[in-house]
């Protein structure tokens, strides 16, 4: 059976706290099997029949707003798309794995969007397109960064929730542990 990573965006930041521990039960009475969080910020690893991801983010979706109240966006990729986004990010082999970020997207990259993104950006902030995916090293840190996701949601038209080189390192581990 597939193992499936879900990444959910605004999960313990600002207001919305949920245990892991719950999300996880989630997951599991969903019908979700091998069900395993990686660090609490809404990483979640499954087996599930295979079926194309986009049922599936539907799906999670529904669940964390009918179970927890929570519009988040929910992301999911197999083992070999993460391995690939990770391959993909031309600031993995430079920048500081903490520092480089990849911002998960709900749709493909539109090189309009993208080049509306790269005029407006005026900050240090390195960007690459992916697959499905924006490529950021946050050169200075990303604390204080003005390339935020609503930012970047807006001109690329895609919701995302983003995770560090290091955490996306770590999630695939696990992956490859299973």
């Amino acid at each position: 059976m597939p193992r499936y990573l879900a990444l959910f965006g605004s999960i313990n930041v600002g207001g919305n706290r949920l245990k892991m521990a719950d999300l996880r039960a989630a997951f599991e009475a969903e019908g979700f099997t091998n069900v395993e969080t990686v660090v609490a910020s809404g990483n979640v690893l499954f087996d599930h029949p295979e079926r194309p991801v986009d049922g599936l983010e539907e799906k999670l979706s529904l669940m964390m707003r009918h179970r927890f109240g929570m519009n988040s966006v929910a992301l999911v990729r197999s083992r070999d798309a993460l391995a690939a986004v990770i391959a993909e990010n031309p600031f993995g082999a430079d920048g500081q794995e903490n520092f480089v970020h990849t911002l998960f997207l709900d749709g493909p990259v539109d090189p309009k969007g993208f080049a509306r993104l790269e005029a407006d950006h005026t900050g240090p902030e390195r960007l690459a397109a992916g697959d499905r995916a924006l490529h950021i090293d946050y050169v200075a840190g990303a604390g204080e960064s003005k390339l935020v996701g609503q930012f970047i949601e807006r001109r690329l038209g895609c919701k995302g929730t983003a995770r560090n080189l290091r955490s996306m390192k770590r999630i695939l581990a696990k992956m490859d542990e299973s």
